[in-house]
C-alpha cells in the first residue's frame, strides 16, 4: 500500500490527504497537538514508524524562529528513510521583490525571509528525491477573497502595477499528486494569470452583490504587519516548468475559475 506521511496536516496538506484517501492511499499526518487521526509532532516514536513505513513523505511545515523545524528534529531520518518521494511545500516568496518581472525556478533565492531562504535549498540537498513546490498565495474554499468581503475585511489599496500569482489549494493537491511520475527538482505551482488583488476585490464584490470597499493609499488602509508584507512584493511567477515536466494543468487557470468554484 502506498504510505504517505504528511508534516504539517493544514490547508493545503489536507486537501491533499483527502485526494490521496479516495485513490486508496494510507495517509498519516502530524499536528502539534495530535489532535484526530493525526499524531504529535513531538512523539518521535510514533514519527519515526511512521516515517520507517512511509513511501512518500512531504512537509508542509514553514520555519518558525529562524529554522526549519522539521529539518531540526527529524532530517536525518528523513534523508535515511527507505521512501521513493519526498516533498517540500515551499513559497515564492524566496525569490523576492521583482518588480513585476516574471520569475521561474532559475531566479536567484533572494526573499525578505531568511529563514525561508535557507530551508528551501536545504530541503533540496536533503536527497536526490526531493521535489521542492514553490506556491504563491493560496485560496480556496473558505479561505479566499470571497470570505474576507462577507466580513467587510476585504481592501482595495491603491497601488497601480502591483501584480501577485496566486494557487487554488485542488491545483497544489493535483501538481504534487503529479510529480509522484515525474522528475525530482523545484517547481512552482501557480496559476496562468497574475493580477492586482484589487481586481480579486472587484470580481469577488460583484460576485457576492456586495458594495466595493473604498480604494485606499496604503498607509491608510490600516493593515497588519503580514498584510503590509505582502503588498511590498510584486512578481509574476511562472508555472512552464511544471506543465513540461509533470503534466500539470491548473484546472483553475485564473481567480475567474477559482472563486466559482470556492463560492
Amino acid at each position: 500500500m502506498r504510505q504517505m506521511l504528511i508534516f504539517g496536516m493544514g490547508y493545503a496538506a489536507g486537501h491533499l490527504a483527502g485526494r490521496l484517501r479516495a485513490r486508496g492511499w494510507d495517509v498519516t499526518g502530524t499536528t502539534r497537538d495530535g489532535r484526530g487521526e493525526s499524531i504529535g509532532f513531538d512523539d518521535e516514536t510514533a514519527v519515526r514508524a511512521a516515517l520507517r513505513a512511509a513511501t512518500h513523505i512531504l512537509s508542509s511545515v514553514p520555519p518558525a524562529e529562524g529554522a526549519d523545524p522539521v529539518l531540526a528534529r527529524y532530517g536525518e531520518a528523513i534523508a535515511l528513510a527507505p521512501a521513493s518521494w519526498v516533498g517540500y511545500l515551499s513559497s515564492t516568496g524566496v525569490y523576492g521583490d521583482t518588480g513585476g518581472a516574471w520569475v521561474d525556478e532559475s531566479a536567484p533565492v533572494n526573499g525578505r525571509r531568511p529563514d525561508r531562504n535557507a530551508a528551501d535549498p536545504a530541503w533540496q540537498a536533503l536527497r536526490s528525491d526531493v521535489r521542492i513546490f514553490r506556491l504563491p498565495g493560496i485560496y480556496g474554499p473558505g479561505r479566499s477573497i470571497l470570505e474576507r468581503i462577507r466580513e467587510g475585511r476585504a481592501h482595495r489599496i491603491d497601488l497601480p502595477g502591483q501584480v501577485f500569482s496566486r494557487i487554488h489549494v485542488e491545483d497544489i493537491a493535483e501538481g504534487v499528486i503529479a510529480s509522484f511520475r515525474g522528475p525530482a527538482g523545484v517547481y512552482n505551482l501557480a496559476d496562468d494569470e497574475p493580477c492586482h488583488q484589487n481586481r480579486l476585490v472587484e470580481w469577488g464584490a460583484a460576485m457576492l452583490g456586495a458594495p466595493l470597499p473604498p480604494l485606499q493609499p496604503l498607509d491608510e488602509a490600516g493593515l497588519s504587519s503580514a498584510a503590509r508584507a505582502f503588498y511590498a512584493e510584486n512578481r509574476r511567477v511562472a508555472n512552464g516548468k511544471a506543465k513540461r515536466l509533470l503534466g500539470w494543468t491548473p484546472r483553475y487557470p485564473s481567480f475567474r475559475e477559482g472563486l466559482a468554484a470556492s463560492l
